[in-house]
C-alpha cells in the first residue's frame, strides 16, 4: 500500500510517517497543492491524506481537482476545521472521509482501513509463498502460522517479491518502489535491506530444499565473477542476495550466466 500525505506541519508528517511505516505501509508527503498534483500525476496512490490548510492554496480546490482528474481515488481529509458546516463542506466536495485535528494514530489508522476496504481497486490478497504468507492489508508475515517480525522497509521489500514469485524483479524497480517522494533509496540501503530480510528468513523452514548446496552454489558464483570482473561485484553481490532471497520462497529461477 501507497499512501500519499499532503500537509505542512513537518511534525505532523513525522508523526503520521512513523504510523504508516509500522503499519507497513509506504507513504509520500507533500507540503503544498503543487506538489500534490506532481505526486499524484507522477506515481498511484491507493490512499491520499489531505490537510486543508495548505501554504499555496485551499486544500479543498486541491480535493475537487482529484474528484475532476482522479474520480477513483480515495481521500481522507484531516484538518482542524472542525464545525458541522466545514465537515458538510469537506464531504460534498468530494472528501470520502473527514478527520478533524488533534486526532489519535490508532482512529487514523483504523479509518484508512476501512477506506481501503471499501475501494475495491485497493483491495489485494493474502500473498502466499512457500510457507510465507503475507497479507497487503494488515503488512503481516507469517511462516506457518508464526509471525515474523520485521522493519517497515524489510516487510514492504518482501510484499514486492512476493507479488512476483517466479519472476526476477531488477533492483532499479525495487528502488523506486521502495522510494518515498523526493527522498530517492539508495542501491546500498536496497542491499543492506535485502540482506536484512534474508538474514531473518534463514532460521525458519520456508519451504526451501538443499540449503546447503543452494549455499555453496551461491558462493561459488560470486567468486567466479569477482575474478571475471572486479566491478561487477557490488551487481553480483546484489544478484547473489536476490537469488538467495527468491529460493526462500521455494522458486526456480534460471542461472544468470545462461542468461
Amino acid at each position: 500500500m501507497r499512501l500519499l500525505l499532503v500537509e505542512d506541519s513537518p511534525r505532523l508528517i513525522e508523526l503520521v510517517g512513523e504510523t504508516m511505516r509500522d503499519a507497513g505501509w509506504r507513504l509520500d508527503a507533500v507540503s503544498s497543492v503543487n506538489e500534490a498534483e506532481a505526486a499524484i500525476g507522477g506515481r498511484e496512490h491507493d490512499l491520499v491524506l489531505l490537510d486543508l490548510g495548505l501554504p499555496d492554496g485551499d486544500g479543498l480546490d486541491l480535493l475537487k481537482w482529484i474528484r475532476q482528474q482522479h474520480a477513483g481515488l480515495p481521500v481522507l481529509v484531516i484538518t482542524a476545521r472542525g464545525s458541522v458546516d466545514e465537515r458538510v463542506q469537506g464531504l460534498d466536495a468530494g472528501a470520502d472521509d473527514y478527520l478533524v485535528k488533534p486526532f489519535h494514530h490508532r482512529e487514523l489508522l483504523s479509518r484508512c482501513r476501512a477506506m481501503l476496504r471499501r475501494n475495491p481497486h485497493a483491495i489485494q490478497p493474502v500473498l502466499e509463498a512457500g510457507a510465507l504468507r503475507f497479507d497487503p492489508a494488515t503488512a503481516e508475515l507469517t511462516c506457518d502460522g508464526v509471525i515474523v517480525a520485521l522493519p517497515p522497509r524489510e516487510r514492504s521489500l518482501i510484499e514486492i517479491l512476493m507479488r512476483e514469485v517466479g519472476r526476477v524483479v531488477p533492483k532499479r524497480r525495487l528502488e523506486i518502489a521502495l522510494s518515498e517522494y523526493g527522498q530517492e533509496l539508495s542501491s546500498n540501503a536496497l542491499e543492506l535491506a535485502v540482506s536484512r530480510v534474508r538474514k531473518r528468513l534463514q532460521p525458519l523452514d520456508t519451504g526451501r530444499t538443499d540449503r546447503n548446496r543452494t549455499r555453496h552454489r551461491l558462493s561459488a558464483a560470486g567468486r567466479r565473477m569477482r575474478k571475471r570482473n572486479p566491478s561487477l561485484i557490488g551487481i553480483v553481490a546484489w544478484r547473489i542476495i536476490a537469488f538467495s532471497l527468491l529460493v526462500c520462497f521455494g522458486m526456480q529461477i534460471l542461472d544468470a550466466d545462461k542468461g
